[in-house]
């Protein structure tokens, strides 16, 4: 998005906490969270979580509330509880190359597929789920002789066993950048700002009363961002993306097994008079959810 539409990346958010460029709100109108939904009418977002549990009985303002939200298993009216196998098995990435590529050229090198492959797991997904991917692939537009997709999945370069060193080794430059800190391993894939236990990380609080990501998991951050630029050949231009200077929130993630909740009907009802800001069911057995708390979406 910062490549193709020349977005600036201002915040980041993990269900626990949320930091956001100091003079921005999560409810402007040029603000997009990518990656989670978000269930609110005046906040944009795009995920792929399976996020409703029965369409039956689905609240009255979900429409409303998921107005600004692109969210492909809705989109399909597939819900959890008679299309969990059928939910959508690829990740953020994809939903978006084939929606911006029906619009526009998006290169996609041979260097490229291993980075596309790794991402939210999708090298295992193919080979688990073959039927589904397909179904997905073809509802993103695949069979079109433009789609940027084509060069992901349909294309003659690696045998499966060279596709599986290519991975290997996409795998080994991302463990270069991993490291074993005082919160526990981090993966250099991953820019971390909270623990398990939903305590904030990585973050340090500025004189002037904002925040910052810390230094050093910016530099690990920036070493893994530059690996996927040299891969995929799009341009990570660190002026688009602000890690200082951010002010913070903090919310209550909980889920329904901590609770002791079967996923059932009466259940996930009780789940939404609570009024989540996001969730995602994890599972046959399991939602994920996030609650304004102590903080308000703002």
């Amino acid at each position: 998005m910062s490549n193709y539409l020349g977005w600036n990346i201002i915040g980041f958010y993990d269900g626990k906490v949320m930091l956001l460029k100091d003079g921005f709100k999560a409810t402007d109108d040029n603000v997009c969270f990518l990656d989670m939904e978000i269930y609110r009418p005046n906040v944009r977002s795009i995920g792929h979580h399976m996020v409703s549990f029965n369409n039956r009985i689905r609240p009255e303002n979900w429409e409303f509330n998921y107005q600004h939200c692109i969210q492909p298993n809705n989109i399909r009216n597939y819900d959890g509880k008679n299309n969990f196998r059928l939910k959508y098995p690829l990740a953020t990435i994809h939903l978006l190359l084939g929606i911006l590529g029906s619009q526009q050229h998006i290169e996609i090198p041979v260097s490229a597929i291993a980075p596309l492959f790794f991402t939210d797991g999708v090298f295992q997904v193919l080979y688990s789920y073959p039927e589904n991917v397909l179904n997905w692939l073809n509802f993103l537009g695949i069979n079109d002789i433009n789609s940027p997709l084509r060069k992901v999945f349909m294309h003659e370069h690696f045998s499966v066993f060279e596709q599986i060193k290519v991975m290997d080794d996409f795998f080994r430059k991302r463990d270069t950048i991993s490291v074993k800190t005082d919160n526990g391993d981090e993966r250099g894939d991953r820019l971390r700002i909270s623990t398990k236990k939903g305590e904030v990380c990585n973050i340090n609080l500025n004189t002037k009363g904002t925040y910052s990501i810390n230094v050093n998991a910016q530099e690990r951050i920036c070493r893994f961002l530059t690996l996927l630029s040299t891969t995929t050949t799009w341009n990570f231009d660190i002026e688009k993306w602000y890690f200082n200077d951010m002010h913070l929130s903090t919310f209550s993630k909980s889920d329904f097994q901590s609770r002791d909740w079967k996923l059932t009907n009466v259940n996930f009802q009780e789940m939404m008079n609570l009024n989540p800001m996001s969730w995602a069911m994890t599972s046959g057995l399991n939602i994920e959810f996030t609650l304004e708390s102590p903080s308000l979406l703002k």
